[in-house]
């Protein structure tokens, strides 16, 4: 009876023992992986310190979304997503000069006004600092300068020479045909040398030399530039360019042209009684039979009616670039005027600006250049026009 009840006592006991670890075991930590966190709720407008979002443009009574969705990549391309801005830049040739004619340095962009058909606009380009430039020696030999020809040419040399090492002088003569002489250099013996091969021919192609310089030349030539052109104004023999669209290219440059006009009519008149001699064979004609009987027939260029239109080209050839025109009656005119150039070319500013609306091609449109001092003489172009291409502005 004993032993049965002690097998009893023993296995109580072994099962309390079991129970034991099997209840210590559930007390250890189990490893459990973190769960991934919801996304938090969507915004409703009140957000945490701290946190940054994407400014959001939209109404305040559109109900929050409950889905948000990503844009596409291709519209967040920045190749696709470019802001193009197109403007038009006016820009001149400007000098300020006293009463006296001499140049007035030292101003400042604020010192100036401009003003476009009436209207004022903002300065948005202004330069003032002295540059070098590239100046255009266009000579006209027609038979009408064979009786100056000489002063014309010492005239030129003495110019080249006021100019300093890093200016540069293209030479160009022109009678029926246009002649480069020289293309532009700083070498003075170069230019000196092509000024004195300058020969007397037959015609006067001017409105064709003006047309080739503004048009072809100066667009191999950059920075500051300009035509000096010695005629007595009158065209004889131009076919591929004529009177009025040469003032509109010159209207369109951005250069300065200076002429010097000479009055030939009065040497023929005065040497030749009659009608003038069409050609240099004709002068040399003249001089052969001592002037007393007419040679030629006088042809294209012989009338005074014809010098009047030549003088009023050339006013308007000086007003529509911005340059003045010089009267050359004798060798010091000559030298003054050159000197007057080279100064200005030297000492010019340039303004520019950006007009608020773009024009139309060949639409014209008036400038006024206005400087903010007493007693100045302020020499600018009065107009310009918009090129054939809409985003071309003449004088750009």
């Amino acid at each position: 009876m004993k032993k049965p009840l002690l097998v009893l006592f023993v296995l109580g006991i072994l099962v309390c023992s079991i129970s034991a670890q099997d209840g210590s075991r559930t007390t250890r930590p189990r490893v459990v992986p973190t769960p991934t966190p919801l996304p938090p709720p969507a915004d409703s407008g009140n957000s945490m310190p701290g946190e940054r979002r994407a400014p959001v443009l939209g109404r305040r009574s559109t109900p929050p979304t409950q889905e948000t969705v990503e844009p596409k990549q291709e519209e967040l391309n920045p190749e696709t997503d470019v802001i193009r801005v197109e403007t038009n830049l006016v820009t001149m040739p400007v000098s300020v000069l006293d009463r006296d004619g001499r140049f007035i340095g030292g101003l400042r962009q604020r010192d100036f006004r401009i003003f476009e058909n009436g209207l004022e606009q903002p300065v948005g380009f202004f330069q003032s600092v002295e540059q070098p430039f590239t100046v255009v020696l266009l000579l006209d030999v027609s038979p009408s300068t064979a009786f100056k020809i000489d002063e014309i040419q010492d005239a030129a040399i003495s110019f080249i020479r006021q100019l300093r090492p890093d200016d540069r002088v293209m030479v160009i003569s022109f009678d029926s045909d246009v002649r480069i002489l020289s293309r532009p250099t700083s070498n003075r013996m170069q230019l000196e040398d092509a000024i004195r091969r300058a020969r007397i021919g037959d015609g006067t192609s001017l409105y064709e030399a003006v047309d080739q310089v503004i048009n072809r030349e100066f667009r191999n030539i950059t920075g500051r530039k300009a035509i000096v052109l010695f005629t007595d104004g009158v065209d004889t023999t131009s076919h591929r360019a004529d009177y009025h669209g040469t003032l509109e290219d010159a209207e369109e440059t951005d250069s300065l042209i200076y002429p010097i006009r000479y009055n030939t009519l009065r040497d023929f008149s005065g040497r030749f009684p009659g009608r003038r001699p069409t050609g240099w064979g004709g002068i040399l004609g003249q001089i052969l039979l001592g002037g007393g009987a007419t040679v030629g027939s006088g042809g294209a260029g012989t009338s005074s009616s014809e010098y009047d239109k030549g003088l009023r080209y050339l006013e308007e050839l000086a007003l529509k670039s911005g340059g003045p025109k010089y009267e050359a009656d004798t060798v010091g005119n000559l030298d003054a005027a050159f000197s007057g150039i080279a100064e200005e070319l030297r000492r010019q500013y340039s303004l520019g600006y950006y007009p608020e609306k773009a024009g139309m091609p060949g639409e014209r449109r008036q400038i006024r250049v206005r400087v903010m001092l007493p007693n100045v003489v302020v020499r600018a172009k009065n107009s310009y026009v918009f090129g054939q291409n809409a985003d071309g502005v003449a004088g750009r």
